[in-house]
């Protein structure tokens, strides 16, 4: 995993993604002020429309992809997938979803996040691309084993061909969670261990996000996969995190194109 700096932005890449056109990009090198400081593109959180719009310009050019092609999905906390063909005309989003994928060239993937977890996917046998979005809802629903199966549905993948990249997100130090969420996580997965962690002092529960998301590939058949292992919670230099900033905070963005 290689850390950029173009143009005062700073994102994320894979060396190996060297054919895709991608990266997750922190919190730098925008122009939203603060809470929003400073590459928000989250439109729906307080921000001035002119600097996300800017935002996303900055973002898209840093990759050289053609942000009047980039596809995005209005995201609910689901497990739904939606396929990329092109921009609806007149709207930012193609459906409410949380997962894209393409085998179009030049159709850049883009979401949004600031604590749920990034998975970046890709076949480069067959030339698909897919980007997901999970919480906690989406994991206890299979968003990552949804997509998968997406990906061999529509474009024929095998899941030994699919490589993925769980990005930054909120750590299982820091993401606290209640009763319902250990319930869900029990239901989905069949037990906890390993995915929940317990404070020995008093016993709440922590939910490791990122260890779930590798089992739910891992079930689906998917072999090479890599963790970014970065808390944004953690770290609110570099990244938007909505528990770390009590709610008040901006969205990062990361982009995937053929």
């Amino acid at each position: 995993m290689e850390r950029i700096e173009r143009d005062g932005l700073v994102y994320y890449r894979l060396s190996a993604w060297a054919d895709a056109k991608h990266g997750i990009f922190t919190r730098r090198g925008g122009v939203s002020d603060v809470p929003f400081g400073s590459l928000n593109l989250g439109g729906n959180v307080g921000d001035a429309p002119g600097n996300v719009r800017c935002n996303h310009e900055r973002m898209y050019a840093a990759l050289d992809v053609r942000g009047d092609r980039a596809c995005t999905v209005w995201q609910v906390h689901s497990a739904d997938v939606v396929i990329a063909a092109s921009p609806v005309q007149g709207r930012r989003w193609l459906a409410a979803g949380d997962a894209l994928m393409t085998d179009k060239a030049d159709t850049p993937l883009s979401m949004r996040y600031a604590d749920c977890t990034p998975i970046l996917l890709r076949d480069a046998r067959q030339g698909v691309i897919a980007m997901a979005h999970a919480g906690w809802r989406g994991t206890v629903q299979g968003m990552s084993a949804a997509t998968v199966r997406a990906m061999m549905a529509a474009y024929g993948c095998r899941a030994t061909d699919i490589e993925a990249w769980i990005g930054p997100s909120i750590g299982v130090e820091r993401y606290q969670v209640g009763a319902e969420v250990v319930d869900a996580v029990r239901a989905y997965f069949g037990g906890t261990d390993g995915l929940i962690r317990n404070d020995p002092a008093d016993g709440t529960a922590y939910f490791d996000l990122w260890a779930a998301n590798r089992v739910d590939l891992e079930r689906a058949g998917v072999e090479r996969i890599t963790i970014a292992g970065m808390c944004t919670a953690s770290n609110t230099e570099d990244w938007f995190s909505h528990r770390g900033e009590q709610g008040r905070t901006g969205r990062f963005g990361a982009v995937l194109s053929l």
